[in-house]
């Protein structure tokens, strides 16, 4: 039988807004979704446009598993959420490629 007055009990004393600081700081974003890329855009072009707006760490365009062909969308991530932020807001619906290409936080899960 599971009993609140256990070793646990300590845990309710923690403030529910600590909690949640916590959890945001958890949220906090560096990686962005790139979609509508041209089919030609490899991830040296990609890396080259979104450096212009901080330290990219990583870009990921996805291809398909047989064929190799990219599937027109990818991943950038970036060393701090600020840099990701502001490419976000540069780069969404900019011309890469003859491309409008289209930004949004990647999600997490």
């Amino acid at each position: 039988m599971f009993s609140w007055a256990g070793k646990g009990a300590h845990l309710s004393a923690i403030p529910f807004g600590k909690l949640l600081n916590q959890s945001a700081a958890f949220s906090a974003c560096s990686k962005l979704f790139v979609g509508g890329l041209s089919f030609d855009t490899n991830e040296i072009a990609l890396r080259d446009a979104f450096s212009q707006h901080g330290d990219v760490v990583e870009v990921k365009v996805i291809c398909h598993p047989v064929t190799g062909k990219s599937k027109g969308y990818g991943f950038v991530k970036f060393s701090s959420e600020i840099e990701a932020a502001a490419a976000s807001e540069k780069m969404s619906d900019e011309l890469l490629d003859g491309r409008n290409i289209r930004v949004h936080y990647a999600n997490h899960g």
